[in-house]
């Protein structure tokens, strides 16, 4: 199997960009602005030229168009998730439909955004997502057994239930805490990148997602402690 190589950059490390875009003017101005903040960019005009450099280099993020000739940002999201590798992608897209932002989601990317946007914006995203990432690399754990359930971290899996970036980093963090509470706005900063209204409202549907996906046959709990945040708890049974 082909697994794209990639390395989780640190602020002292230089961090690789792959940009893929086909509007020329859009890439050179955004490639450019990520540049100027200490990015090093590398750019592709389509999903079929993005593969191939993914193939033979190594990148710490994708940020990706969706409609693109040869091959869009779907299939290029699907290539990169068929090879099991946590490489972050964040889609770029004028695509507002609801109905396409949840496909990117369900196929596994880490981020939307929608166009036009704010640079300012996207290097907080991009350093949210790349944040993420490096809490993944760096635990040494990235396997639990949660009653009769197997969560592997690695390949987003619980269970058989894959499981979104998010939903992944989130049942992590309260794994590596099991027992003890994990701070609410530890969890936003970590995962989300801001603690905000809107960004607690979405941290809420995450744990009752994994709830859901935990059944109420496992002794393991999902406990909330009102107005502090999260721990997981095994009960006796």
């Amino acid at each position: 199997m082909i697994v794209a190589r990639f390395f989780y950059a640190m602020k002292t490390i230089q961090t690789n960009i792959l940009l893929v875009e086909d509007d020329a003017s859009l890439s050179t101005v955004l490639a450019d602005y990520l540049r100027s903040k200490g990015y090093t960019v590398e750019t592709a005009h389509n999903g079929k030229e993005a593969w191939e450099l993914i193939l033979i280099k190594h990148y710490d993020l994708i940020i990706s168009d969706i409609m693109m000739p040869k091959m869009n940002g779907y299939e290029l999201l699907k290539l990169i998730r068929a090879q099991q590798t946590p490489l972050p992608v964040i889609i770029v897209s004028a695509k507002t439909d609801r109905d396409d932002i949840i496909s990117a989601y369900n196929l596994g990317c880490d981020d939307y955004m929608t166009k036009p946007f704010s640079m300012d914006i996207l290097i907080c995203k991009i350093e949210a997502v790349l944040r993420r990432a490096r809490m993944t690399h760096e635990s040494e754990q990235t396997e639990w057994q949660l009653g009769d359930i197997v969560f592997d971290s690695v390949r987003q899996l619980l269970g058989d239930t894959h499981l979104s970036t998010r939903e992944n980093d989130l049942l992590k963090m309260l794994c590596l805490s099991m027992g003890q509470l994990v701070d609410r706005n530890r969890i936003l900063m970590s995962i989300w990148g801001a603690d905000t209204y809107f960004n607690a409202r979405s941290l809420s549907v995450y744990v009752n997602h994994l709830r859901k996906y935990l059944g109420e046959d496992t002794p393991i709990r999902i406990m909330s402690v009102h107005g502090k945040g999260y721990k997981l708890v095994i009960m006796d049974k």
